[in-house]
């Protein structure tokens, strides 16, 4: 599974996304100089590692490169959160933790997400949870937003199994996933 990027990485890489088209290092490097002072030669080799790590692809162009995002923000948001996800020891526990520091606007969106995810009258509202027959949901109940104490949480299932998010066919995975951000050299 993907480990977070760098903190330049992510700079080099939050501009690939946002630009959403492939980019040369000088466009990188001019639109970084604007809040710090960076080398050429620095940005081309943040590029050259991205892509080594499968996080950007490039083409030549002339005698440049241009690279291109291999999956999305959000594809790589989703298996950072199933990565740390999936190391939990009691997976229900920790979404339940994990909801109960959502506002109510934050769980909207994860019911909207399940809707999205599963299909039309999956996920009940939550002021029609009740209405519906359907057992109530964490959010839905006076326990929300409390962490379970220790040894009362209901019995975990396992975590899903590492790879792609479903409907996310662009998040790598398995030998294509992007390694580290730690090289181990220490910059």
């Amino acid at each position: 599974m993907p480990k977070p990027l760098g903190e330049l990485e992510d700079a080099v890489m939050s501009r690939i996304w946002q630009w959403n088209r492939p980019v040369t290092v000088r466009e990188v490097l001019e639109d970084l100089q604007r809040e710090r002072s960076i080398a050429y030669t620095t940005v081309m080799t943040v590029l050259d590692n991205l892509q080594r790590k499968g996080w950007v692809r490039r083409h030549a162009e002339g005698r440049a490169y241009r690279y291109e995002a291999v999956s999305s923000r959000a594809a790589y948001v989703a298996a950072l959160m199933n990565d740390a996800w999936s190391r939990s020891d009691n997976p229900t526990a920790a979404l339940v933790a994990f909801f109960g520091m959502m506002n109510e606007e934050q769980r909207g969106m994860v019911r909207d997400a399940l809707r999205i995810a599963h299909g039309p009258g999956a996920v009940p509202d939550a002021e029609n949870a009740s209405d519906s027959g359907n057992a109530p949901h964490a959010a839905n109940t006076p326990e929300a937003g409390k962490a379970p104490e220790a040894g009362k949480a209901p019995e975990a299932g396992k975590a899903p199994a590492a790879g792609n998010t479903a409907g996310d066919e662009n998040v790598p995975s398995g030998e294509n996933a992007p390694e580290s951000a730690d090289d181990g050299s220490g910059r």
